[in-house]
């Protein structure tokens, strides 16, 4: 290899971050060495409880984990960072090749690959140029779907914005339900992940009006049993309008089935108790509240201690029992919260 050619891939290795977990100190010192000189920033561990510790408030790339260790075994470790990280490249290394997990280990811990020691580290340089490469490419292809749910997620935003035009109640609406159903799944302790899910479904969740008439939609004496079934179409309606982004899958059953009622007699789909999905039962609870908490032309808010009355009433029949608790006691000990919100979003 050419010597400029080397100098401009060791520098590209400087981006990325390898850790090496071997209680044997000697296999470190010689990974050290050998990945520093291949330009790797490298991290050396003889401790495995230490490693999963490290990869857990660290970000690292890749991971060259021994499999035979004390006082727990590589795949063990595996196991272990696997309920907190999912995108870590992980090469295991074996003494001998009889030692290896079996395959369907391999493949349920989503190990890409193992290699047996050796003094040369030939094929563990394959493995790992092999590994940067497609976590190189990984990281393209994030980038570029970010971009892409970026560009979407502007356009829809374009659309809520036209319904919010058309409707003020809507204006701050969407953003308070979507911050009550973050609350929500904040006390219930979800992961940032559905947290993500329940704020963008909330967002959304009333996307479909765009299809109702301005007639029906701005009209403020009482709805005729007609208009009130074209109402009924905005999940239906809103659904669709997401379905033909693949990175809206996750919200769609919120903006579909926000109406939904607990004991099945809701629309669109008369859903009944658990087969509502999860986070569609929670921005239930949060549009509800906000329904009731937002000054209309035709009626004042709810004072809050009718609010409370409201959903112990309908606790198990509009809304899910279990979740209403949680509410309750958000009403009740950390209303300071929904203030909050309510300022933040007037």
């Amino acid at each position: 290899m050419r010597k400029g050619v080397q100098n401009i891939e060791n520098t590209e290795n400087r981006n990325y971050k390898i850790i090496a977990v071997d209680d044997e100190e000697g296999i470190i010192d010689s990974l050290s060495i050998f990945l520093k000189r291949s330009g790797y920033e490298f991290t050396g561990v003889t401790d495995p409880m230490e490693a999963i510790e490290r990869v857990k408030n660290e970000h690292f790339d890749l991971m060259i984990l021994d499999f035979i260790m004390t006082p727990i075994h590589g795949d063990q470790v595996v196991e272990k960072i696997r309920t907190f990280n999912k995108e870590l490249y992980i090469l295991l290394l074996t003494g001998h090749k009889d030692l290896a997990p079996p395959l369907e280990t391999i493949r349920r811990l989503d190990i890409q690959g193992y290699c047996e020691k050796s003094d040369k580290f030939d094929q563990l340089l394959l493995l790992i140029e092999s590994g940067i490469k497609s976590i190189s490419q990984m990281n393209e292809i994030k980038k570029i779907n970010e971009e892409l749910e970026k560009s979407y997620l502007e356009s829809i935003q374009t659309l809520r914005y036209t319904v919010d035009a058309k409707d003020t109640y809507t204006r701050g609406h969407s953003d308070r339900v979507a911050a009550y159903s973050v609350l929500i799944g904040k006390h219930l302790g979800l992961p940032d992940s559905d947290l993500k899910t329940l704020r963008i479904g909330g967002l959304f969740h009333d996307i479909g009006k765009i299809g109702v008439p301005d007639s029906i939609l701005l009209k403020e004496a009482k709805l005729t049993d007609d208009e009130y079934s074209e109402i009924k179409n905005h999940p239906s309606i809103g659904a669709h309008i997401l379905s033909t982004a693949t990175i809206f899958r996750d919200i769609i059953p919120i903006v579909k089935h926000h109406h939904e009622k607990y004991d099945g007699h809701g629309y669109p789909s008369q859903l009944k108790g658990e087969d509502i999905p999860f986070f569609a039962r929670i921005a239930t609870i949060a549009d509800s509240f906000d329904a009731m908490t937002s000054k209309r032309s035709y009626r004042d808010s709810m004072p809050i201690d009718l609010v409370i009355s409201e959903f112990e009433r309908c606790r198990g029949s509009q809304f899910d029992p279990n979740l209403v608790d949680v509410f309750l006691d958000i009403l009740r000990n950390h209303f300071d919260e929904i203030k909050k919100i309510q300022e933040q979003y007037k």
